[in-house]
C-alpha cells in the first residue's frame, strides 16, 4: 500500500517525505510514480481508511516516546511495532531497535572516516554502474532532482563497501541502501542500519557464496512442508527449486515485490524481531496462494502465480496484511528457523562438496 500526496492525505499524520511536485497525483509521498495498473480509486478510499489507523497509531507512539530518542525492548513495544511504526518514528524506532544506535554512538567519525580511505577502482565502477538503476520510478533518484538521493546512495554504499571487504558490494545492496535513505534521509544512520541488517539479521546474505540466503530459502521449503504441504508436494511434483520463486522476496526484502507501505511495515518487524519475519511474510503469501498453485499445471503456471500473488488488495492492505502474518503461519520460534538452518547449511555444503 503506498501513501498518496492528495487531497485525502494528511501531512500531519504522514510526515514522510514532504515531495513537492507539479502534479501530486502522480506520485506517492516516498517519491515513486504511481502505477498505471492499479486500481486509483480503490486504492485511494483504502487509504483514507488506513489514515485512521495512521493518526491513532501516531498518537500512541508519540506518547509512549515522550519526545525520547530511545525506547526499551518490551512486550509492549513489541506490539506496538507490530502495529506498525508511523514514518516520523521510524528512523528512531529503527535505529533503536536494532543496535545502530549504539553502534553509531560507539564509532564517532567512522563512517566518514570510511569516505576518506582509499577505495577499490572496481567497487567504485559496480557501484556507480548501479546508481542509475536504482529506483527510475522514484524521482528523488533522478539526477534533475533538486535533491537526489544518487550521491547519498554512492557514499553509503561505498563507506559500506570499505568496511566491510568480504562482501564489497552486491547487487541488491543498492535498493535496500536506497529504502533506508527514503526513511532516514541520513546517510550514516543508513549506514549503521545497511550493517545491522547485512551483519547481525540477514549473515551471509551478501557474501560471494551466498550461504544464507541459499539456506534460507531451503529453510522455507521445510518450513512449507510442515505448514502447507499441499503446496510442497505440488512444488516438488513440478520439480521447482524454491530459489526460482522467493529469491528476490529474501535478497530484496521484499523491495519491488510488494507496494512500498507493506514493505515498511514489514522491515518495522524485522529491524525490532530479526529475519523470522521474512519467513512469516513469505509463508502467508503462499497459504493465500495455494489454491492458484495447486491449479497449475506446469512449472511456467507456477511461476506465474508467484508473481500474482505480491500484487492486488491483499498486500496493499498492509494494516490488514500484518495482522495475517502473525495469525495464518501459526508458531515460528527463532530456535526452529535456527534449527533448520544448521541443517540446511550442512546439506548446501556436502552438496557443494560433491560436485566441485
Amino acid at each position: 500500500m503506498e501513501d498518496q500526496v492528495n487531497g485525502k492525505t494528511s501531512e500531519k499524520y504522514l510526515n514522510t517525505t514532504n515531495i513537492i511536485t507539479e502534479d501530486c497525483q502522480r506520485v506517492d509521498s516516498y517519491g515513486f510514480e504511481r502505477s498505471e495498473n492499479v486500481a486509483h480509486d480503490a486504492h485511494d478510499a483504502l487509504m483514507s481508511e488506513y489514515l485512521v489507523v495512521l493518526k491513532r497509531r501516531s498518537t500512541k507512539w508519540s506518547k509512549l516516546l515522550d519526545g525520547k530518542a530511545k525506547v526499551e525492548k518490551n512486550q509492549k513495544v513489541k506490539r506496538y511495532v507490530r502495529k506498525g511504526v508511523p514514518n516520523e518514528h521510524r528512523t528512531v524506532i529503527w535505529m533503536a531497535a536494532s543496535g545502530a544506535q549504539q553502534q553509531l554512538e560507539e564509532n564517532p567519525g567512522y563512517y566518514h572516516s570510511l569516505l576518506q580511505t582509499q577505495s577499490d577502482t572496481n567497487l567504485k565502477e559496480i557501484i556507480q554502474a548501479d546508481l542509475h538503476r536504482t529506483f527510475p520510478d522514484n524521482i528523488q533518484f533522478r539526477s534533475s532532482s533538486d535533491q537526489c538521493l544518487q550521491k547519498a546512495l554512492y557514499n553509503v554504499l561505498l563507506a559500506y563497501g570499505n568496511h566491510n571487504k568480504d562482501v564489497g558490494y552486491c547487487q541488491g545492496m543498492n535498493f535496500i541502501a536506497g529504502y533506508l535513505l527514503i526513511i532516514t534521509k541520513d546517510e550514516e544512520k543508513s549506514f549503521w542500519l545497511l550493517d545491522t541488517l547485512l551483519r547481525r539479521i540477514l549473515p551471509d546474505y551478501y557474501t560471494p557464496a551466498m550461504l544464507g540466503l541459499k539456506a534460507d530459502q531451503e529453510v522455507l521449503g521445510e518450513l512449507v512442508k510442515a505448514k502447507v504441504p499441499a503446496v510442497w508436494q505440488a512444488m516438488a511434483r513440478h520439480d521447482v527449486m524454491w530459489t526460482l520463486v522467493v529469491s528476490r522476496w529474501f535478497i530484496c526484502l521484499y523491495i519491488d515485490i510488494l507496494p512500498v507501505e507493506t514493505v515498511l511495515r514489514i522491515w518495522d518487524c524485522l529491524f525490532y524481531e530479526g529475519s523470522k519475519i521474512l519467513f512469516r511474510v513469505a509463508l502467508t503469501l503462499i497459504r493465500h496462494l495455494q489454491p492458484q498453485i495447486l491449479q497449475a499445471q506446469s512449472l511456467p503456471e507456477i511461476c506465474q502465480c508467484f508473481k500474482q500473488i505480491t500484487q492486488g488488495r491483499f498486500v496493499e492492505d498492509c494494516h490488514t496484511f500484518m495482522e495475517k502474518i502473525f495469525m495464518e503461519p501459526g508458531s515460528l520460534s527463532m530456535a526452529v528457523i535456527t534449527k533448520l538452518r544448521e541443517t540446511c547449511r550442512e546439506r548446501i555444503l556436502a552438496e557443494s562438496g560433491s560436485h566441485s
